[in-house]
């Protein structure tokens, strides 16, 4: 038997192809492959309406569910952008927030769809990784006090002695 297809599948309530658009507009890799309508008969849709989505973010596939308000997101899961510098968590920290999202704690918000993204700097997972554990520790105490998180407050966490 061949698995054909492994994709990562959402339910939003009616907002799969404005999600889609946003989040294939903001990182490279990404594109919507297909929408498919409605079929007539489905329970909370329009026969002909937006029903699955088709996409590909940052070069992983996902298909994206109109399914109404049964099960909506929560921070469970979450999207998981890892970035390489300030600017790249700040220009996607900015365009999720927009239009009613959430900032959380520790490098977390909710978009205005929902759903949680974590925007984490590459600078986090090197310190984290020090061999020296101390350094660990405070990058840690640093990040716990963070909502978005700040490169330059990691770096002088995992300087300070």
């Amino acid at each position: 038997m061949t698995v054909l297809r492994f994709a990562t599948h959402l339910w939003f309530d009616q907002d799969a192809v404005p999600a889609a658009e946003l989040y294939t507009g903001l990182l490279p890799g990404s594109h919507i492959d297909r929408v498919i309508a409605a079929p007539p008969g489905v329970p909370g849709a329009e026969a002909g309406s937006p029903f699955f989505v088709d996409l590909t973010i940052a070069g992983q596939q996902y298909t994206f569910l109109n399914g109404g308000p049964q099960f909506p997101f929560d921070s469970q899961v979450s999207l998981y952008a890892l970035c390489d510098d300030q600017a790249e968590v700040d220009r996607l920290w900015a365009a999720l927030l927009a239009d009613g999202g959430a900032e959380v704690q520790c490098g977390w918000l909710t978009d205005r769809f929902g759903l949680s993204w974590q925007i984490v700097p590459e600078a986090l997972e090197r310190l984290m990784a020090d061999d020296d554990p101390a350094v660990v520790q405070r990058v840690t105490a640093a990040m716990l006090q963070m909502v978005k998180l700040d490169v330059a407050g990691l770096e002088a966490a995992a300087a300070a002695a």
